[in-house]
């Protein structure tokens, strides 16, 4: 028996209400050895208040060590395994652009980047433009036709855009162009068999097609690539835990995460306020809810350790509000750590509180990485953190006689 049959033989529906709220990146390092981290500098009296009256400790993403990506660290606090559903960016992100993705598509995540005279990325992000220009660059690149495959380009976010490649005998296990690095050129990508040789090789095409129609667009001059997806095939949170499922996120690629779960998705603009308005209103019409929060990650990623500790108070600001709603269990953690100091993500153990009725407090008056290491969760795995939330929520049966 796996413990997904083993969830579906225990659960149970009673009604009541599960809300995860995931800030993105939240662990963090201190810029000193011995000092606080961006979690520990920040005012947080909301979060701490709900470490006084849940239960606190560490969420390990994939295994120790592991530096997870962020659809492998969400889908762990759905409760799949990450190493058992390997799932490509590409396909998050078509996904969550609403893309209709079919059984012959290869999906890719894009990025704009920089490159200096000499080929190589001096920006990863092409200095993070505007939707707006996004958008603008995205249909100037509809333009390229490749070899052997039909190429939709669509605009996400920013920097980021989809690349969806269509035809038969196409494969995905082709590398990352993105080296994840200034300083070095984009990658040339190439296939590990034979289907996926013939994607690297439009991939290639496509990428020198583009980089002569970006030529006079700088900052936006290259494109990096990564992710490359198939459609999966995976069980649904209402197949799995029996829940009525919805997402509060802002940016596509966490809708694409939700999506592919089988949530509904519920536009709520792009403010924490937006979202708890959301959150309100549709609160009666769904079990679970998975809110999702990006800036404590963006600033981490870009190195500013005052920023984050700003998006982490911001954050707290609006704890009082779901709390207001009086979910049965109410989760808050992160898919993985960005810390400022190391402007990427990390292996660290991310903290997490779980406040319930009836939750076995543990003494914790902060919520912080120092904190939750002596909490009564300990460190466990991710992937475990539904169980707990459909325990606390009295959603699960005994086991056995």
């Amino acid at each position: 028996m796996t413990t997904h049959d083993l969830v579906r033989e225990l659960r149970e529906d009673n009604g009541s209400k599960i809300v995860l709220l995931v800030a993105d990146g939240l662990g963090g390092l201190p810029l000193t050895p011995g000092g606080k981290t961006e979690l520990e500098t920040a005012k947080t009296p909301n979060l701490d208040a709900c470490a006084a009256v849940g239960t606190s400790g560490l969420s390990i993403p994939v295994l120790p060590g592991i530096t997870p990506g962020s659809g492998p660290g969400h889908l762990g606090l759905f409760g799949y395994d990450p190493l058992e559903f390997r799932i490509g960016r590409g396909i998050l992100e078509a996904l969550g652009i609403n893309f209709k993705v079919g059984p012959n598509d290869v999906c890719i995540r894009g990025n704009f980047c920089t490159l200096g005279a000499d080929g190589k990325i001096t920006d990863r992000r092409a200095g993070r433009p505007t939707t707006e220009r996004c958008i603008e660059i995205v249909e100037k690149l509809r333009s390229i036709t490749v070899t052997g495959a039909e190429v939709f380009v669509e605009p996400v976010k920013e920097h980021r855009f989809v690349l969806v490649f269509r035809g038969e005998e196409l494969g995905d296990a082709v590398n990352d162009t993105d080296p994840q690095i200034t300083g070095v050129p984009p990658h040339l990508a190439h296939g590990t068999d034979r289907a996926s040789q013939k994607t690297a090789l439009a991939v290639n095409e496509f990428i020198a097609k583009a980089n002569v129609v970006l030529a006079g667009e700088f900052p936006i001059n290259g494109a990096t690539l990564r992710g490359f997806a198939k459609q999966p095939t995976i069980a649904s949170m209402q197949n799995l835990y029996g829940l009525r499922s919805a997402a509060i996120a802002v940016y596509p690629m966490y809708k694409g995460l939700a999506r592919l779960v089988g949530m509904d998705i519920l536009e709520a603009g792009d403010t924490l306020s937006g979202q708890i308005a959301m959150l309100r209103k549709s609160w009666n019409d769904y079990d679970f809810f998975f809110l999702h929060y990006k800036y404590t990650d963006s600033t981490g990623e870009d190195g500013n350790f005052p920023a984050k500790v700003q998006m982490i108070e911001k954050l707290d600001a609006i704890i009082p509000d779901i709390r207001a709603l009086n979910p049965a269990a109410f989760i808050v953690t992160g898919d993985h750590s960005t810390p400022s100091k190391m402007k990427s993500h990390s292996w660290h153990p991310v903290p997490t509180v779980l406040v319930a009725d009836n939750c076995r407090t543990d003494g914790l008056t902060e919520f912080n990485e120092s904190a939750c290491l002596r909490g009564g969760l300990g460190q466990f795995e991710a992937k475990h953190l539904m169980l707990l939330a459909m325990a606390h929520a009295g959603r699960f049966g005994k086991y056995g006689a």
